[in-house]
């Protein structure tokens, strides 16, 4: 007779791998490697592992990445976001994955088709400012929001004594895949990553069409996650941005469901935690 635990346990399993792997189409997660870029147990592969950690981190990032002009308008002239936003995001999700677990020949090949796509990915401004996807400056703003966003969910969630050099080590190693795609400047300690968070906020511009992505990404309901968890992990992503954040994206700060909030996605993360341990 099968376990009912464990039968719980497994269908958890295929439901969070289902929101990040279009499974119907027969994608699977990235099978991690001996061979990866990056070893096992070293801060990238643990930061990057915690699912809570890298949801609640990726929200708070795409939100601050809209603040870019010209990230935002490489989304609006290249991408159907509106129409298939949790494809797009499944992709970013998957390019992590595969650039942190995978075996470096498949991580090396991600990063190529990255980069190819980019160097495609040009266009002209509101203003009339011409644009490319392959700017170095645009790409360091999305990597520094990237990894400070993936680091702040994983102190915030799973373990807010990490120590400094563990957190220096996490940039080090993140560089590598920032600088293969063209970005610079490009953080190698936390305090890199707090100098060039402040240099690069001179370039963000507040917009109706990043209020607009701002709720796209708040409201979506990706197939297969079950009720009420992406209001949770938006709320957290929402508390976990800077002041001046929410208020060029005019969101509120929760205060009321704060705690509730914080408190459900401490037992999100521990249930999957726990569904993932064997796995």
């Amino acid at each position: 007779m099968a376990d009912p635990i464990e039968s719980l346990r497994l269908r958890l399993v295929d439901q969070v791998r289902g929101v990040f792997n279009d499974t119907s189409n027969g994608q699977k997660p990235t099978p991690p490697s001996d061979d990866a870029l990056f070893a096992k147990d070293t801060p990238i592969r643990m930061v990057h592992a915690d699912l809570v950690g890298m949801m609640t981190g990726g929200i708070r990032s795409l939100l601050l990445q809209m603040l870019h002009p010209e990230a935002l308008q490489g989304v609006l002239d290249h991408s159907n976001f509106r129409e298939d936003m949790h494809g797009r995001l499944r992709r970013t999700a998957q390019f992590i994955a595969v650039t942190t677990f995978g075996h470096e020949t498949r991580a090396n090949a991600a990063i190529a088709r990255v980069n190819a796509i980019h160097a495609k990915v040009t266009g002209t401004l509101p203003d009339g400012t011409p644009y490319q996807a392959n700017n170095p400056r645009t790409l360091a703003w999305v990597h520094v929001v990237e990894a400070q966003s993936f680091l702040a969910g994983y102190l915030r969630h799973v373990r807010p004594n990490m120590p400094s050099a563990e957190q220096d080590e996490y940039y080090r190693q993140f560089a590598f895949v920032a600088r293969a795609l063209g970005a610079d400047p490009v953080p190698e300690t936390r305090n890199e990553a707090e100098a060039i968070f402040r240099e690069l906020r001179a370039d963000l511009r507040p917009s109706p069409e990043a209020r607009e992505i701002a709720q796209l990404v708040l409201t979506q309901k990706p197939e297969g996650t079950p009720p009420g968890v992406q209001a949770i992990l938006g709320a957290e992503a929402v508390a976990m941005l800077p002041d001046w954040g929410r208020s060029m994206l005019k969101l509120q700060r929760p205060v009321l469901t704060a705690l509730p909030a914080r408190a459900a996605t401490w037992g999100v993360g521990r249930t999957l935690r726990w569904a993932f341990r064997q796995n």
